[in-house]
């Protein structure tokens, strides 16, 4: 199915509404400028979260799940959030220690009279998801067992993982 046949507005958080609609995501049109979505991945249900700014012409996106790292885990937690990042050509992951959230960001820049197409987006909301499923069970181990931050990533680079 073509994204494009609904597509007829240019801003791109109308866009976004209108694909969450079309997706039967759950979502909050913050404001204008802003929409919240959640998104079910194969670990948990993401939120996620899309705000055009229009000074910087950028659509920025956060892909966000819980975790509460142990003060005797931070070390190694934040050696494998750069492991991960490492890997990465586009987007990164934060952690929000005060709000006990890992975030995924990637910023689409749409400079000059670009819009952001619902392919585009739909795809971003996608790659956000299979990201933060593809390296939850990593965050995870390296918080919970004593498995080294080298030893969890192994689980996010094995692509065949399952769910018990």
């Amino acid at each position: 199915m073509s994204l494009g046949t609904f597509y007829s507005d240019t801003h791109p958080i109308d866009v976004a509404e209108t694909l969450a609609k079309k997706r039967g995501w759950d979502f909050d049109r913050v404001n204008e400028e802003q929409i919240a979505m959640m998104v079910e991945g194969q670990w948990q249900c993401y939120s996620l979260t899309m705000a055009w700014n229009q000074n910087q012409e950028m659509l920025r996106f956060i892909c966000t799940f819980e975790i509460e790292v142990p003060d005797g885990k931070m070390a190694p937690f934040y050696d494998l959030l750069n492991r991960c990042n490492d890997l990465f050509w586009t987007g990164a992951f934060t952690y929000w220690v005060e709000q006990k959230l890992m975030t995924w960001r990637y910023g689409l820049l749409l400079s000059g009279d670009q819009t952001a197409s619902p392919e585009q987006i739909d795809h971003t909301v996608a790659s956000a998801v299979k990201t933060s499923d593809r390296f939850y069970p990593a965050f995870q181990l390296v918080v919970w067992s004593d498995d080294s931050p080298a030893k969890s990533l192994q689980i996010a680079m094995n692509e065949a993982y399952g769910r018990a």
